[in-house]
């Protein structure tokens, strides 16, 4: 049995559009790896498509998790499979407040008939919120509305806690955080590292990467990702830019 999330030369695209253009990719259990690149090349289109979103068609290749093939499951049964995906834009939910959301969505991971223990559900998310410096009065606030860009990302990764997921994407969570709450988002991931849990990490800025520190750094460009190293890949590209990857033929 594979244990991995496999991307295999994925062609995807939105409004005709074709945004990745072969993507191969591989992020075996218990390792965290880096997607990096200039704008434009693809990175929050393949989380997207991982995810799911309907606005984007799989013209070509396949994704699976584990030996579940992502592309045959609708967005909650991708969920439900151990995919998480942290946004880069988190979404606002009116109306539903955050411990409700987190005991709704660990109820839907239950086996039929069995129920969510409250008690223990409550002791286990305020640990993870004192954890993530988080005020408990955010349990009865709905979902991520009227919060700041901070607290969002923090609640994102609140979530990914709660949910315990075999394979989770951060799609640009640094975007927006100062340099005190990108580490605190950055010990809620490393609590979470484990040889059962595999991560992708999208970002622009080798920041990030001081606080998760990767397996793996890829370089995506034009749909493809057209090289690939170590942590030390993300200091050169700080120090050196995107162009003497770019320019040179793609990796093999």
């Amino acid at each position: 049995m594979s244990q991995s999330l496999r991307i295999e030369n994925l062609h995807a695209s939105v409004d005709g559009h074709e945004i990745l253009k072969g993507l191969s990719l591989e992020v075996p259990k218990g390792e965290v790896h880096a997607i990096m690149g200039p704008n434009g090349s693809g990175k929050s289109t393949l989380s997207k498509v991982i995810a799911g979103h309907e606005d984007y068609v799989v013209t070509e290749g396949s994704i699976y998790l584990d030996d579940v093939n992502l592309l045959e499951l609708e967005v909650d049964e991708r969920s439900r499979a151990g995919f998480f995906l942290a946004f880069q834009y988190p979404h606002e939910i009116p109306g539903v407040t955050n411990a409700n959301f987190l005991r709704a969505a660990r109820q839907a991971r239950l086996p039929k008939g069995e129920e969510v223990d409250a008690v223990a559900f409550y002791r286990e998310m305020y640990a993870k919120m004192d954890q993530l410096g988080m005020d408990r009065k955010f349990t009865g606030r709905s979902v991520n509305e009227g919060f700041s860009g901070g607290e969002k990302k923090r609640n994102e990764i609140l979530q990914m806690m709660m949910l315990e997921p075999k394979y989770a994407v951060l799609d640009e969570t640094d975007s927006g955080l100062d340099i005190d709450a990108l580490k605190i988002v950055a010990q809620g991931v490393n609590a979470m590292r484990s040889p059962e849990r595999g991560f992708l990490i999208i970002t622009h800025y080798q920041r990030l990467l001081d606080y998760i520190v990767p397996d793996v750094v890829h370089v995506l460009h034009d749909g493809r990702i057209i090289h690939t190293g170590g942590k030390e890949l993300a200091y050169e590209l700080e120090e050196k830019g995107y162009d003497w990857i770019t320019k040179e033929p793609a990796a093999a």
